[in-house]
């Protein structure tokens, strides 16, 4: 009987586990402080880190995989061992899209630097550089859209069925604002980019935005240990 008690307690914290594991390896792109990429953390892409000619791009792309399969994993394992209830399956749903969208992101880097590389930037806008480009752009898009579909989802199900109750306090909502604002800001800078009007600090708007992420899934995380 005690086993049976503990078999969804020890399923939570599984699903707990990935999803922290998952926030840290998102949270890789870090390293750039310290490494010394030659990038600029104001105006280029997070995703330039792991672009093909890029000194560390291996590693950047390597722990992208690892944290959308995390992330990924995590979701799933909620789904099925997790209670489940209206917005809260669509909420885990959009993690699971996020995960996996990101672990495809990864096997499609960009082949060059276009924010950083004149020449990069002159050949993407002519569309003379891989495919890749595009399909990364999409996949990157459908990454962010099922991340936010996910933190305000499961933010609505907590506070309206009182599913992870942590995720309804004042920090989970100023989470989740936060996040709509530094996506409308990242949106807004790569229009700019792509109009030719200089880059509106892209870089640090969607460093925000998946630093934000980042942290949300950490807090996701705790949520769920204090729930199981």
């Amino acid at each position: 009987m005690e086993s049976r008690r503990a078999r969804p307690h020890a399923r939570a914290l599984t699903a707990a586990a990935l999803l922290a594991l998952g926030a840290l390896a998102y949270s890789t792109w870090l390293l750039e402080a310290f490494l010394g990429t030659g990038l600029s953390p104001l105006t280029s892409y997070v995703s330039e880190l792991g672009a093909r000619d890029q000194p560390y791009g291996m590693l950047f792309r390597t722990t992208d995989l690892t944290a959308g399969l995390l992330v990924l994993a995590g979701a799933v394992g909620a789904l099925l061992w997790l209670p489940r209830r209206g917005s809260g399956v669509v909420g885990w749903a959009g993690l699971a899209l996020f995960g996996a969208a990101t672990a495809v992101d990864s096997r499609l880097p960009l082949s060059c630097a276009p924010t950083a590389d004149a020449l990069c930037g002159a050949r993407e806008r002519a569309g003379l550089v891989p495919a890749a480009h595009s399909a990364h752009v999409v996949s990157s898009s459908v990454a962010v859209t099922g991340a936010l579909v996910g933190m305000v989802a499961l933010t609505f199900a907590a506070r309206r069925y009182g599913l992870l109750p942590s995720l309804a306090g004042g920090f989970g909502l100023v989470l989740v604002g936060l996040e709509l604002a530094a996506t409308v800001w990242t949106l807004a800078a790569i229009a700019a980019f792509d109009a030719g009007y200089g880059t509106w600090a892209l870089g640090a708007g969607q460093r925000l935005q998946v630093l934000l992420i980042a942290v949300w899934l950490g807090f996701l995380a705790r949520a769920v240990v204090r729930r199981g």
